[in-house]
C-alpha cells in the first residue's frame, strides 16, 4: 500500500482519504520514502522540509476526519520549483551569487494557493542556473538525473520537478516555463506538463524574463493537472497580468475526446529537424487522434523559425535578472561564465533590435491566432531528441551533433502566450519517453487538457522501473554547496 500512495493520482488519494481508509500521513511518508530512496540518485531536491511537511499532513488528517477538508487537493503531496519564492524557504535559483540566510518572507502566488488548499508541501526542486538550460545541472546544485536511465538527463529547466513526479516523490510539481521549461521534462520522464495561458495563474515576483514565462503543473495524470489548475488559476493583487478566474473548473467536459476537432500535425513547424524515431512515435499519435474523431491534417509549415527573435528577447530577460539582483563583478565571478555572457550580450543589445524583437513577436502571435481560426488545435514533437546525457552540455550521441537546437517546439508558444501541453505517447527502443506537444488556442487551457486526457487514456505509457533506481551507480551525497546551505540554515542535509 504504500508504494500505492506514493503513486496514486490525487483524485483516488482523497477519495481513500474522504472514506478513512487511507491519510494524509501515510501518503506523506510514502513519498518521504520514496525521496529517501530515490533521491540520492535522482538528485530531484535542493530542499526538503520533513518537519513542516509532516505537521501539514497531519492538519490535513484531522480536516479529513471532521469532514472539513479545504479543496480536493488537500493532503495530496507538491513540490516547487526552485524559481518561485517560498515563504521560509531559500530560492537560490541554482546560483552561489545568491545567498541562501534570504530573508525568505513571501510566497508567490501559486505557492499561497497550494497552502491555502490544503496540498502538503515538500520542498523545491532542482534547476539549471537561473533556469537557463534544457539540462538541469549546476555547480550548486549537482546533476538531476532521469528516473527512466539516470545517465540521462531528465531535461530542462523544471527537470527537478519532473523527475519528482516521475519517481513518485510528490504528486503535483508546480514548475515554470518560458521557452519549453515545464513541456521538456515532462516529454523526457513520461509525464503531463501544462504550459498554461499567460496570465491564466498569477506570479510574483514577476519573472524576469516579461511575458515569456508562465507558472504551470507537471504531474503523472491530466486530470491532476486540471485539479491543481483549479487551485493555482486563481487571480492574486501582486500580478497585474492576472486573467479573471476561470468560468468553469478545469474538470468539466475533460472527458468529452476529441471527436469532431479540427487538429493540425505538424512534424517540423516548418524549420526543425527531429529525430527519426521521435518523429515516427509522434506521427503514430497523430494517427491515435483521427482513430479516436478528430480531423486531423498535415500542415508542413506553421511558422519560420523563432530563435532569432526569442535568443534576443532572453538574452535581454537575463540582463534583467543581473539588474534585478544587483549583481556585480564579485557575483558574476561565482556563475557560469556562459550566462554572464549572455547577460552581457543582452545588455549590449540596442533598444531598437529589442523592439524590433518585440515586433515579429506581436506578429507571430498575430499568425497564430488566424491559424487556429482554421484549427481547434495544433499537435508536433514535445521535443526533436529523446533524453540525451545527464551531465554534459550538449548531446553526445553523434546523430544529434548537427542538430542547431534539439529544443525547438516550445518557444514559439511562449513568445504567442498561447496554452501548450506535454503528453507521453510512446518509448522509444531505448526505453525512454518520447511527448506529443498539443498546443491550443489563446486561454484554450481546458481544450488542451481535455485533448490530452483522451490521448492519455488512448496511449497509456507505464512508470519507469523505480527498483532498478536502488541499485544505480550514481548515489552522492548533496553537492558542496547545498552542503553548506543546509549548513547555514541550521538543517540537517
Amino acid at each position: 500500500m504504500r508504494d500505492d500512495l506514493a503513486l496514486m493520482p490525487a483524485g483516488e488519494l482523497t477519495a481513500l482519504f474522504a472514506a478513512r481508509r487511507a491519510s494524509p500521513v501515510e501518503h506523506l511518508e510514502a513519498v518521504l520514502a520514496n525521496i529517501a530512496a530515490y533521491n540520492p540518485v535522482l538528485n530531484a531536491f535542493c530542499w526538503l522540509d520533513e518537519a513542516a511537511a509532516r505537521r501539514d499532513a497531519q492538519a490535513s488528517e484531522a480536516r479529513w476526519q471532521r469532514g472539513a477538508p479545504l479543496s480536493p487537493l488537500d493532503g495530496v503531496t507538491a513540490t516547487v520549483k526552485d524559481l518561485s519564492v517560498t515563504r521560509d524557504w531559500p530560492t537560490r535559483r541554482a546560483c552561489h551569487a545568491i545567498p541562501a540566510e534570504g530573508p525568505w518572507r513571501e510566497d508567490s502566488p501559486s505557492v499561497a494557493r497550494m497552502r491555502e488548499a490544503g496540498a502538503v508541501l515538500v520542498g523545491k526542486t532542482t534547476v539549471p542556473e537561473f533556469g537557463a538550460s534544457y539540462i538541469t545541472k549546476s555547480t550548486l546544485c549537482g546533476v538531476t538525473r532521469n528516473p527512466w536511465n539516470p545517465a540521462m538527463t531528465p531535461g530542462g529547466s523544471s527537470g527537478g520537478a519532473a523527475a519528482a513526479v516521475a519517481a513518485g516523490m510528490g504528486t503535483i510539481a508546480l514548475a515554470s516555463d518560458a521557452a519549453g521549461s515545464i513541456r521538456t521534462p515532462a516529454a523526457m520522464t513520461g509525464v503531463f506538463g501544462l504550459k498554461t495561458s499567460f496570465g491564466r495563474v498569477a506570479d510574483y515576483p514577476a519573472s524576469y524574463l516579461g511575458t515569456l514565462a508562465v507558472i504551470g503543473p507537471i504531474t503523472r495524470t491530466v486530470e491532476e493537472a486540471a485539479l491543481c489548475m483549479d487551485v493555482i488559476g486563481q487571480p492574486d493583487p501582486h500580478d497585474s497580468y492576472a486573467l479573471p478566474p476561470a468560468s468553469h473548473s478545469f474538470l468539466d467536459g475533460i472527458g468529452r475526446g476529441v471527436a469532431g476537432l479540427r487538429i493540425a500535425f505538424s512534424p517540423t513547424l516548418g524549420f526543425a529537424e527531429v529525430d527519426p524515431e521521435v518523429a515516427a512515435i509522434v506521427a503514430a499519435a497523430a494517427r491515435t487522434l483521427e482513430a479516436l474523431g478528430a480531423e486531423v491534417e498535415l500542415v508542413e509549415h506553421v511558422m519560420e523559425d523563432p530563435g532569432p527573435m526569442l535568443g534576443t528577447l532572453m538574452a535581454a530577460g537575463v540582463a534583467n535578472a543581473f539588474r534585478v539582483f544587483g549583481f556585480g563583478a564579485a557575483e558574476k565571478a561565482m556563475m557560469l561564465p556562459r550566462l554572464v555572457e549572455t547577460a552581457a550580450r543582452g545588455a549590449a543589445t540596442p533598444v531598437l533590435d529589442y523592439l524590433s524583437a518585440r515586433e515579429a513577436r506581436e506578429k507571430l502571435g498575430a499568425r497564430m491566432r488566424a491559424f487556429h481560426a482554421r484549427y481547434d488545435l495544433l499537435v508536433t514533437p514535445a521535443s526533436a531528441i529523446p533524453s540525451c546525457d545527464a551531465d554534459a552540455d550538449a548531446p553526445r550521441d553523434p546523430r544529434y551533433a548537427r542538430y542547431a537546437n534539439p529544443m525547438p517546439f516550445g518557444a514559439a508558444f511562449n513568445l504567442t502566450k498561447q496554452p501548450a501541453a506535454s503528453v507521453p505517447v510512446g518509448l522509444t527502443q531505448a526505453g525512454m519517453p518520447v511527448g506529443l506537444q498539443v498546443v491550443g488556442p489563446p486561454h484554450g487551457d481546458a481544450l488542451v487538457l481535455r485533448a490530452c486526457r483522451a490521448i492519455e487514456a488512448a496511449l497509456p505509457l507505464p512508470g519507469p522501473n523505480l527498483a532498478a533506481l536502488r541499485h544505480a551507480p550514481f548515489a552522492a551525497h548533496p553537492p558542496q554547496g547545498l552542503a553548506g546551505q543546509f549548513a547555514a540554515l541550521a538543517v540537517p542535509a
